[in-house]
């Protein structure tokens, strides 16, 4: 972290740290390629590819037809074949008619090749609500990626992880799900070294360190998680967890936090019902169980389509209901 600190940085979004993470990238392999509907000539719906066609060319980035499946299949034959593609799927909800191809084939090919081929690439996908979106534009469905063995799933909360995370997972020999907070994408700024490094794949980060309770979370949910744990200090001292990689879990820090507290909650904006929050629940219970003083809480959706625009802020965890859940775990 050191060398990072001296190297020169620049203050951006999210979106850009994304952004200039694939221009790196591209800049040091020739093998990484961007792909997807409109992300070239336009640069992309939320302009995280923007400049790259006239820095790398349409042989690099590449505007594909609207056809999801055609796109992720497209990119599977070119990593079996020794390239890095990076397809983008305008948004999570739209995946769907490439499920199949992700599930059966991306995932699938080290296995079904006993190594003889692998699956270097990075289905890139903003994610989550909180934008006002229409349907299918604001689905957080992580669990279904992370049940698939095979795949990795990473989800940034900040810029200097975006762009990071983004390195590691481009490198990869496997093929990651890369989801973006869509609400956070411009919601606030951070120094990024300008130079190309690493954030690892399957290590959480400690975002704020506590001893009455651990509380987990990811992407857009790390910074209400983080004020709700700030609006509590003083009567309860909150650990938060962004687990930035979700498949693999580092299941590590996650234990060894409730080790430490005792109590647990999990915060997540997807539905409850198989949600990430009941793995990481039983996580602890078979590592754990006997540091356990009270149920784990799950703070999340609910279990029905994502709303629209009138009860999209009720939908969402907010930090007055993180609390809420925090203190129904103290108080067990």
């Amino acid at each position: 972290m050191a060398a990072e600190s001296d190297a020169r940085s620049e203050n951006l979004t999210l979106v850009q740290a994304v952004r200039d993470g694939l221009q790196t990238e591209m800049e040091r392999d020739d093998d990484v390629i961007v792909m997807g509907e409109d992300v070239g000539k336009n640069g992309g719906v939320f302009r995280a590819t923007e400049g790259l066609y006239d820095e790398f060319g349409e042989n690099r980035v590449i505007d594909t037809p609207l056809a999801e499946s055609g796109i992720i299949g497209t990119a599977i034959g070119m990593a079996a074949y020794g390239m890095r593609p990076v397809p983008e799927i305008q948004f999570l909800g739209f995946i769907y008619p490439a499920f199949d191809q992700i599930v059966s084939h991306a995932a699938r090919l080290r296995s079904r090749s006993r190594g003889r081929y692998t699956c270097p690439m990075v289905i890139r996908a903003p994610y989550g609500g909180g934008i006002r979106a229409p349907e299918h534009h604001s689905e957080s469905t992580e669990a279904m990626f992370v049940h698939q063995p095979g795949l990795k799933v990473v989800i940034p909360s900040t810029p200097h992880d975006a762009k990071g995370l983004l390195a590691s997972a481009i490198r990869s020999p496997d093929p990651v799900i890369f989801l973006e907070p869509k609400l956070i994408y411009r919601a606030f700024r951070e120094d990024v070294p300008s130079d190309s490094y690493e954030v690892p794949l399957g290590e959480a980060a400690v975002r704020r360190e506590g001893s009455d309770i651990s509380v987990y979370t990811w992407g857009a949910m790390t910074r209400p998680t983080i004020e709700a744990a700030d609006a509590l200090e003083g009567t309860i001292d909150v650990e938060v967890i962004d687990l930035r990689t979700l498949s693999p879990l580092d299941e590590e820090t996650i234990v060894e936090s409730f080790k430490k507290t005792g109590r647990a909650a999990v915060v997540h904006e997807a539905p409850k019902t198989g949600g990430l929050g009941a793995e990481i629940a039983a996580t602890l219970q078979e590592e754990a169980l006997l540091y356990q003083e009270a149920p784990i809480e799950r703070i999340t959706g609910f279990d029905t389509p994502f709303p629209l625009y009138a009860l999209e802020d009720y939908y969402l965890p907010e930090p007055a209901r993180i609390e809420d859940g925090i203190r129904d775990a103290m108080e067990f």
